[in-house]
């Protein structure tokens, strides 16, 4: 029987080295098994599908060109089809044949056989480094448009029907962030939150929280929805040139949570990267003997709230959920004691001898932070603030702020989703991928909260793309409706193929086979057919 190694092995080398043929034209899936009749939409995924361009390669996974791609069901039928995110880095590459636009682990430089006045040039442009445009960690919807965003100040407009690539939109025309993250919040009104980092904009470095309405007037709709955005709040950095980097943040439904993770970004050495020979992702280091911080902002005041709060250090990527109760801030996330998770997807470390001590450090940890906003502030140093039931504690120090310590709920999974009705509210299941020492996923689940159980679902030689949950129109329970995942085999006699399980026992309900070459996608969103 083979081993995990082996197949380990051979999904690295499937997975995580192979360039992808895009397929243009819609093709029709190969269904097995039964498509609930309400599911009509598509599922609109990224990531990134090409990671050598001629003779040079990316060194790290997530510096691959996007890849879109979508599953459309309509009466019972799927069809996929996928393209390639034609972004000005894109573009620029395929035409000379190599990587010639930088990404954050993959800086690229002149060629060589440029004359010294083009390759001083090339130099002198990276004093102020000027982030790709290859977008390719997820979909963000503003206002009526779909945006394929990654991290930096641009995104690309796109069509979500045919996948074609639209104009280029920079953040730094409308809210001045430098930095933006990859996964908004959309509010029950429908508008869009989000958040970016503004780097020494007026001679400070802040965060900036900004909404785009989701209604606009007929004269709005002909410009950029951006144009409507609106600066909600701004939280200054606790390091003017070390800003904190943060892949996410939570929403309930009257405050936003900011994690200031001592995980953070060089300015300093950003600006000299270029020169020094050295990549942007080597300009974020963690700070493991620094606090993390909680910025609590109120919506209604469009202000932080005055306590402080702070744990230990960690490092994190993905909220799950945050909501309100009996006067407490609830929120989980996945953490990290360290970054080695960043490390691991280097494309030298994905190669290596595959041995649990040369991989991931620290394993994933779901972790539920409590913060009280109602207390008595005359309470003894040392107590307990927190008054629901929870093993979490928030003490008071000596200096008035608050230590926060989590409860632990499970361990080894990320990329996680909920039943996205309950944003902001009070949540049971989580939809994850499950990891063990490796970052690669082998099987997803569904893990409750309450009981702390999980179900499963896994295949052999299959390995599954995050788990997205599709609400039944019809439902009157939070898992009532079907979790949809991309998958990929290693095995060459599977076809790539998506999967439909019934979110409340977790049992496949159907798959949709396509004759494609699928790749492993990072986020994506649903989007029904009355939307």
């Amino acid at each position: 029987m083979e081993n995990t190694y082996d197949r380990v092995e051979s999904v690295v080398n499937v997975i995580f080295s192979k360039n992808r043929q895009e397929c243009p034209e819609p093709i029709k899936a190969e269904v097995q098994g039964t498509i609930p009749e309400w599911l009509q939409g598509t599922l609109l995924r990224n990531g990134p599908g090409i990671h050598s361009v001629g003779e040079m390669s990316y060194n790290h996974w997530f510096d691959g060109l996007s890849l879109l791609h979508s599953f459309t069901f309509k009466n019972g039928e799927v069809y996929y089809r996928s393209k390639y995110l034609r972004s000005d880095t894109y573009n620029s590459n395929i035409e000379a044949n190599r990587i010639v636009v930088s990404e954050f682990g993959t800086m690229a430089y002149p060629d060589p056989c440029k004359n010294i006045f083009s390759k001083a040039f090339t130099y002198l442009s990276h004093v102020v480094p000027e982030f790709t445009d290859n977008c390719l960690i997820n979909i963000i919807k503003f206002g009526d448009d779909y945006f394929a965003s990654s991290e930096t100040n641009f995104i690309r407009k796109i069509d979500p029907h045919s996948l074609d690539t639209l104009e280029k939109v920079d953040y730094m025309k409308y809210v001045t962030v430098n930095l933006a993250t990859s996964h908004p919040h959309y509010d029950k009104e429908g508008n869009t939150l989000n958040m970016g980092t503004s780097i020494g904009d007026k001679g400070k470095t802040k965060y900036i929280i900004f909404k785009v309405p989701s209604t606009m007037t007929d004269k709005e709709k002909k410009k950029s929805p951006l144009k409507s955005a609106e600066i909600m709040c701004s939280i200054p950095a606790h390091h003017l040139l070390s800003p904190s980097y943060y892949h996410s943040f939570g929403m309930t439904e009257n405050y936003i949570i900011l994690i200031e993770q001592p995980l953070r970004l060089d300015i300093l050495k950003l600006a000299t990267a270029y020169f020094r020979g050295v990549n942007w992702a080597s300009c974020i280091s963690f700070q493991n003997d620094e606090k993390t911080w909680f910025h609590i902002v109120d919506k209604r005041t469009k202000k932080p709230i005055a306590e402080k709060f702070y744990s230990d250090a960690f490092v994190f990527y993905h909220h799950i959920n945050a909501y309100e109760e009996d006067g407490h801030i609830v929120f989980d996330i996945i953490a990290y004691q360290d970054n080695s998770l960043y490390e691991m997807f280097y494309m030298a470390n994905l190669r290596k001898d595959l041995n649990p001590e040369s991989t991931l450090t620290s394993i994933p940890t779901c972790k539920r932070f409590v913060v009280p906003l109602q207390y008595d502030k005359k309470a003894e140093v040392g107590a307990n603030l927190i008054r629901i039931p929870t093993t979490a504690t928030a003490v008071k120090d000596k200096d008035g702020k608050i230590s926060c310590q989590p409860e632990i709920l499970c361990d080894g999974i990320e990329l996680p989703r909920i039943n996205y009705d309950y944003n902001g509210k009070k949540h049971r299941y989580v939809y994850a991928s499950h990891v063990e020492w490796r970052p690669i996923p082998t099987k997803i689940v569904k893990f409750d909260t309450v009981t702390k159980t999980m179900l499963d679902w896994t295949d052999d030689m299959c390995w599954p793309a995050e788990p997205l949950f599709v609400p039944d129109p019809n439902g009157k329970e939070e898992d009532d409706g079907i979790i949809l995942s991309s998958i990929v085999c290693s095995d060459p006699t599977k076809s790539p193929f998506l999967l439909i399980l019934d979110a409340k026992t977790f049992k496949e309900v159907g798959r949709a086979s396509v004759d494609a070459n699928v790749h492993l996608d990072l986020h994506g969103i649903f989007i029904p057919d009355n939307n």
